[in-house]
Protein backbone atom coordinates (compact mmCIF):
# COMPACT_ATOMS: atom_id res chain seq x y z
CA UNK A 1 0.00 0.00 0.00
CA UNK A 2 1.29 3.30 -0.57
CA UNK A 3 1.67 5.31 2.56
CA UNK A 4 1.21 8.59 3.66
CA UNK A 5 4.75 10.08 3.68
CA UNK A 6 4.06 11.79 7.18
CA UNK A 7 3.52 8.11 8.62
CA UNK A 8 7.74 7.59 8.26
CA UNK A 9 8.04 10.11 10.77
CA UNK A 10 7.60 7.16 13.62
CA UNK A 11 10.57 5.62 12.27
CA UNK A 12 12.91 8.91 14.35
CA UNK A 13 10.71 7.63 17.42
CA UNK A 14 13.27 6.68 20.29
CA UNK A 15 11.16 3.23 20.17
CA UNK A 16 11.99 -0.31 19.86
CA UNK A 17 9.06 -0.96 17.58
CA UNK A 18 6.46 1.11 16.31
CA UNK A 19 3.50 1.04 13.65
CA UNK A 20 1.02 3.50 12.67
CA UNK A 21 -2.06 4.04 9.96
CA UNK A 22 -4.82 6.58 9.43
CA UNK A 23 -8.39 5.05 7.76
CA UNK A 24 -10.69 7.43 6.88
CA UNK A 25 -14.34 7.73 7.66
CA UNK A 26 -15.35 5.66 4.65
CA UNK A 27 -13.42 2.51 5.88
CA UNK A 28 -10.64 3.31 3.00
CA UNK A 29 -7.23 2.83 4.87
CA UNK A 30 -4.98 5.46 3.96
CA UNK A 31 -1.99 4.91 4.75
CA UNK A 32 0.46 2.58 7.05
CA UNK A 33 4.03 2.24 8.26
CA UNK A 34 5.43 -0.35 10.16
CA UNK A 35 4.63 -3.69 11.68
CA UNK A 36 0.93 -3.26 11.39
CA UNK A 37 0.07 -7.34 12.29
CA UNK A 38 2.18 -6.58 15.59
CA UNK A 39 0.24 -7.57 18.69
CA UNK A 40 0.97 -4.52 21.53
CA UNK A 41 -0.23 -3.87 24.47
CA UNK A 42 -2.93 -1.34 24.70
CA UNK A 43 -2.69 0.10 28.12
CA UNK A 44 -5.76 2.88 28.34
CA UNK A 45 -6.36 2.25 24.57
CA UNK A 46 -8.36 -0.83 26.29
CA UNK A 47 -11.28 1.95 27.63
CA UNK A 48 -12.56 2.61 24.62
CA UNK A 49 -12.99 -0.79 23.35
CA UNK A 50 -14.68 -1.81 26.23
CA UNK A 51 -16.96 0.98 26.39
CA UNK A 52 -18.19 0.02 23.09
CA UNK A 53 -19.05 -3.02 24.53
CA UNK A 54 -20.92 -1.32 26.96
CA UNK A 55 -23.18 0.40 24.43
CA UNK A 56 -23.52 -2.96 22.52
CA UNK A 57 -25.42 -4.02 25.94
CA UNK A 58 -27.03 -0.85 26.77
CA UNK A 59 -28.64 -1.17 23.41
CA UNK A 60 -28.66 -5.01 23.44
CA UNK A 61 -31.37 -3.94 26.96
CA UNK A 62 -28.67 -5.77 29.05
CA UNK A 63 -27.48 -2.55 30.84
CA UNK A 64 -29.32 0.90 30.93
CA UNK A 65 -26.53 3.66 31.22
CA UNK A 66 -28.66 5.48 34.21
CA UNK A 67 -29.08 2.16 36.11
CA UNK A 68 -26.89 1.86 39.41
CA UNK A 69 -23.20 0.82 38.75
CA UNK A 70 -20.23 0.98 41.39
CA UNK A 71 -20.41 3.27 44.15
CA UNK A 72 -23.51 4.33 45.72
CA UNK A 73 -25.20 7.03 43.78
CA UNK A 74 -23.03 6.69 41.00
CA UNK A 75 -24.41 4.69 37.32
CA UNK A 76 -23.14 3.46 34.13
CA UNK A 77 -22.74 6.77 32.93
CA UNK A 78 -20.82 8.13 35.72
CA UNK A 79 -18.19 4.95 35.17
CA UNK A 80 -18.46 5.38 31.28
CA UNK A 81 -17.12 9.13 31.79
CA UNK A 82 -14.78 9.05 35.00
CA UNK A 83 -17.68 10.82 36.93
CA UNK A 84 -17.87 7.95 39.63
CA UNK A 85 -16.13 9.65 42.48
CA UNK A 86 -13.90 6.24 42.30
CA UNK A 87 -10.02 6.78 42.72
CA UNK A 88 -7.57 6.15 39.82
CA UNK A 89 -6.42 2.75 41.04
CA UNK A 90 -8.50 1.59 43.92
CA UNK A 91 -12.00 0.81 44.21
CA UNK A 92 -12.38 3.18 47.32
CA UNK A 93 -14.76 6.56 46.91
CA UNK A 94 -12.95 9.95 46.74
CA UNK A 95 -15.91 12.05 45.58
CA UNK A 96 -19.79 12.03 45.12
CA UNK A 97 -20.79 11.19 41.66
CA UNK A 98 -21.01 13.44 39.15
CA UNK A 99 -18.95 16.53 41.21
CA UNK A 100 -15.20 15.69 39.80
CA UNK A 101 -13.44 14.12 36.57
CA UNK A 102 -11.59 11.56 38.33
CA UNK A 103 -9.84 9.42 36.03
CA UNK A 104 -10.34 6.25 36.98
CA UNK A 105 -9.37 2.55 36.25
CA UNK A 106 -11.21 0.99 39.15
CA UNK A 107 -14.09 2.48 37.37
CA UNK A 108 -14.38 0.80 34.66
CA UNK A 109 -13.39 -2.69 36.51
CA UNK A 110 -16.73 -2.06 37.98
CA UNK A 111 -17.85 -1.26 34.71
CA UNK A 112 -16.40 -4.53 33.54
CA UNK A 113 -18.15 -6.53 36.27
CA UNK A 114 -21.52 -5.06 36.19
CA UNK A 115 -21.53 -6.10 32.35
CA UNK A 116 -20.85 -9.46 33.20
CA UNK A 117 -23.60 -9.59 36.12
CA UNK A 118 -26.00 -8.08 33.54
CA UNK A 119 -25.20 -10.31 30.67
CA UNK A 120 -24.00 -13.59 32.26
CA UNK A 121 -20.97 -13.83 30.29
CA UNK A 122 -17.25 -13.03 31.33
CA UNK A 123 -16.56 -9.25 30.66
CA UNK A 124 -13.68 -10.23 28.56
CA UNK A 125 -15.79 -12.64 26.17
CA UNK A 126 -18.43 -10.16 25.92
CA UNK A 127 -16.30 -7.87 24.63
CA UNK A 128 -14.80 -10.38 22.14
CA UNK A 129 -18.06 -11.57 21.44
CA UNK A 130 -19.84 -7.82 20.78
CA UNK A 131 -16.84 -5.72 19.46
CA UNK A 132 -13.97 -7.87 18.46
CA UNK A 133 -15.64 -10.82 16.39
CA UNK A 134 -18.10 -8.73 14.21
CA UNK A 135 -15.59 -6.08 13.48
CA UNK A 136 -12.92 -9.02 12.19
CA UNK A 137 -10.64 -8.02 15.05
CA UNK A 138 -8.60 -11.40 14.89
CA UNK A 139 -5.65 -10.55 16.85
CA UNK A 140 -7.33 -8.88 19.76
CA UNK A 141 -8.19 -10.03 23.32
CA UNK A 142 -8.56 -8.50 26.93
CA UNK A 143 -6.18 -10.53 28.95
CA UNK A 144 -6.97 -8.29 32.14
CA UNK A 145 -8.64 -5.88 33.40
CA UNK A 146 -11.22 -3.75 30.63
CA UNK A 147 -9.05 -0.40 32.06
CA UNK A 148 -5.99 -1.46 30.71
CA UNK A 149 -5.04 -5.23 29.69
CA UNK A 150 -6.50 -5.07 25.79
CA UNK A 151 -3.96 -6.44 23.36
CA UNK A 152 -4.32 -5.56 19.50
CA UNK A 153 -2.48 -4.65 16.62
CA UNK A 154 -2.90 -1.49 13.99
CA UNK A 155 -4.89 -3.54 11.90
CA UNK A 156 -7.36 -4.41 13.92
CA UNK A 157 -7.65 -0.76 15.74
CA UNK A 158 -8.47 0.99 12.37
CA UNK A 159 -11.63 -1.64 11.60
CA UNK A 160 -12.42 -0.13 15.25
CA UNK A 161 -11.43 3.13 14.28
CA UNK A 162 -13.83 3.15 11.03
CA UNK A 163 -16.48 1.48 13.15
CA UNK A 164 -15.91 5.09 15.48
CA UNK A 165 -16.60 7.10 11.97
CA UNK A 166 -19.22 5.54 10.32
CA UNK A 167 -20.99 2.44 12.59
CA UNK A 168 -22.20 -1.08 12.38
CA UNK A 169 -22.53 -2.68 15.28
CA UNK A 170 -24.06 0.39 17.33
CA UNK A 171 -26.67 3.22 16.64
CA UNK A 172 -25.23 5.95 14.74
CA UNK A 173 -27.11 8.25 17.47
CA UNK A 174 -25.42 6.22 20.56
CA UNK A 175 -22.02 6.84 19.00
CA UNK A 176 -22.92 10.76 18.63
CA UNK A 177 -23.79 10.41 22.19
CA UNK A 178 -20.52 8.71 23.26
CA UNK A 179 -18.20 11.56 21.45
CA UNK A 180 -20.50 14.07 23.19
CA UNK A 181 -19.29 15.94 26.88
CA UNK A 182 -21.12 14.18 29.43
CA UNK A 183 -21.28 16.16 32.78
CA UNK A 184 -19.42 19.56 31.17
CA UNK A 185 -17.83 21.94 32.88
CA UNK A 186 -16.00 19.50 35.35
CA UNK A 187 -12.40 20.13 35.88
CA UNK A 188 -9.83 16.90 36.40
CA UNK A 189 -6.08 16.10 35.53
CA UNK A 190 -5.76 14.13 32.15
CA UNK A 191 -2.59 11.82 33.09
CA UNK A 192 0.28 12.84 31.98
CA UNK A 193 -0.55 16.17 30.86
CA UNK A 194 -1.89 17.64 34.59
CA UNK A 195 -4.94 19.84 35.53
CA UNK A 196 -7.84 20.94 32.60
CA UNK A 197 -10.29 22.98 33.31
CA UNK A 198 -12.47 21.46 31.94
CA UNK A 199 -11.36 18.06 31.27
CA UNK A 200 -14.31 17.31 29.06
CA UNK A 201 -15.12 13.48 28.38
CA UNK A 202 -17.77 11.58 26.80
CA UNK A 203 -19.13 7.67 27.44
CA UNK A 204 -15.23 5.85 27.62
CA UNK A 205 -13.86 8.59 25.33
CA UNK A 206 -11.57 11.68 25.95
CA UNK A 207 -12.96 14.80 24.19
CA UNK A 208 -9.98 17.05 22.85
CA UNK A 209 -12.04 20.33 22.85
CA UNK A 210 -9.46 23.30 23.66
CA UNK A 211 -7.30 21.34 26.03
CA UNK A 212 -3.81 22.06 26.40
CA UNK A 213 -1.57 20.85 26.67
CA UNK A 214 -2.49 17.81 24.95
CA UNK A 215 -1.04 15.00 22.99
CA UNK A 216 -3.12 15.27 20.10
CA UNK A 217 -1.69 18.40 17.72
CA UNK A 218 -2.19 21.84 17.35
CA UNK A 219 -4.10 21.29 14.22
CA UNK A 220 -6.55 19.29 16.14
CA UNK A 221 -10.18 20.48 15.87
CA UNK A 222 -12.09 20.60 19.09
CA UNK A 223 -14.42 17.80 17.71
CA UNK A 224 -11.26 14.96 18.23
CA UNK A 225 -11.51 12.07 20.48
CA UNK A 226 -9.95 9.02 21.16
CA UNK A 227 -7.73 7.87 23.90
CA UNK A 228 -4.02 7.28 24.74
CA UNK A 229 -2.06 4.52 26.74
CA UNK A 230 0.83 4.11 29.48
CA UNK A 231 2.00 0.98 26.85
CA UNK A 232 2.93 4.30 24.40
CA UNK A 233 -0.04 4.20 22.42
CA UNK A 234 -2.98 5.91 20.68
CA UNK A 235 -5.99 6.46 18.81
CA UNK A 236 -7.11 9.65 17.57
CA UNK A 237 -10.55 10.15 15.38
CA UNK A 238 -10.48 14.09 13.77
CA UNK A 239 -14.57 13.90 12.25
CA UNK A 240 -13.63 17.40 10.67
CA UNK A 241 -10.40 15.56 8.88
CA UNK A 242 -13.08 13.00 7.97
CA UNK A 243 -9.89 10.20 9.43
CA UNK A 244 -8.71 8.54 11.92
CA UNK A 245 -4.98 7.83 13.16
CA UNK A 246 -3.84 4.60 15.04
CA UNK A 247 -0.23 4.59 16.43
CA UNK A 248 1.38 2.00 18.60
CA UNK A 249 4.27 1.44 20.27
CA UNK A 250 6.16 -0.58 22.87
CA UNK A 251 7.88 1.73 25.06
CA UNK A 252 6.26 3.52 28.01
CA UNK A 253 4.38 6.79 27.83
CA UNK A 254 6.66 9.51 29.09
CA UNK A 255 8.17 12.95 27.97
CA UNK A 256 9.28 11.40 24.70
CA UNK A 257 6.08 10.75 23.13
CA UNK A 258 4.80 13.96 24.88
CA UNK A 259 7.48 15.83 22.67
CA UNK A 260 7.18 13.39 19.80
CA UNK A 261 3.13 13.20 19.22
CA UNK A 262 1.35 16.98 18.11
CA UNK A 263 4.14 16.89 15.47
CA UNK A 264 3.16 13.77 14.30
CA UNK A 265 -0.31 14.30 14.35
CA UNK A 266 0.01 18.02 12.71
CA UNK A 267 1.97 16.61 10.24
CA UNK A 268 -0.61 13.63 9.26
CA UNK A 269 -3.73 16.06 9.35
CA UNK A 270 -1.70 18.63 7.07
CA UNK A 271 -1.01 15.31 4.42
CA UNK A 272 -4.69 15.02 4.42
CA UNK A 273 -5.56 18.40 3.93
CA UNK A 274 -3.49 17.72 0.34
CA UNK A 275 -4.76 14.79 -0.67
Amino acid sequence: MESLQSLRIIENWPVPTAAAAVVHADGTVLGSHGPVDHRFPLASVTKPLAAYAALVAYEEGAIELDEPAGPEGSTVRHLLAHTSGLAFDEHRVTAPPGQRRLYSNAGFEELGDHIAKATGIPFAAYLAEAVFEPLGMASSSLEGSPAKDGVSTVSDLLRFAAELQQPRLLDVRTVAEATAVVHPGLKGVLPGYGHQSPNDWGLGLEIRDGKAPHWTGAGSSPRTFGHFGQAGTFLWVDPDARAACVALTDRAFGPWAVEAWPPFTDAVLAELRTR
